[in-house]
């Protein structure tokens, strides 16, 4: 079982910068892909970012390539997503996701509560 737990969302302003983290507790951590989804308000979750568990493969939804990075430490058991040049498009509920290998949300195993962010133009 792992349980994870977002922070780091806010309103920004269009331009600025936004360092998400998702700490998780569970013991296989570090045997887990993990990731990011978002979804905006009247449209569906969708897939943003995944890492793998040794952090070699990474992969990124075409709108944020580029503009965000994800990262891992595994001896922290957390996972970061650093958000560059942030559009009013980017506005949406970040959930963390665990144990997944696709870029469904229906793949996903284990999702955060998932932390507001906000861009204004």
């Amino acid at each position: 079982q792992v349980q994870l737990v977002e922070s780091g969302g806010g309103l920004v302003q269009a331009g600025d910068s936004l360092r998400l983290s998702c700490a998780a507790s569970g013991r296989t951590f570090g045997t887990y892909a993990m990731g990011w989804f978002r979804q905006a308000p009247g449209k569906e979750r969708e897939f943003v970012t995944r890492i793998s568990w040794s952090g070699l493969s990474i992969y990124y939804a075409d709108s944020v390539k580029g503009r965000f990075t994800i990262s891992r430490d595994n001896a922290k058991n957390t996972v970061y997503l650093q958000m560059n040049s942030l559009k009013p498009e980017d506005t949406a509920v970040y959930y963390c996701a665990a144990n997944f290998g696709g870029y469904s949300p229906r793949t996903v195993g284990y999702w955060g509560q998932g932390t507001q962010v906000t861009g204004s133009s």
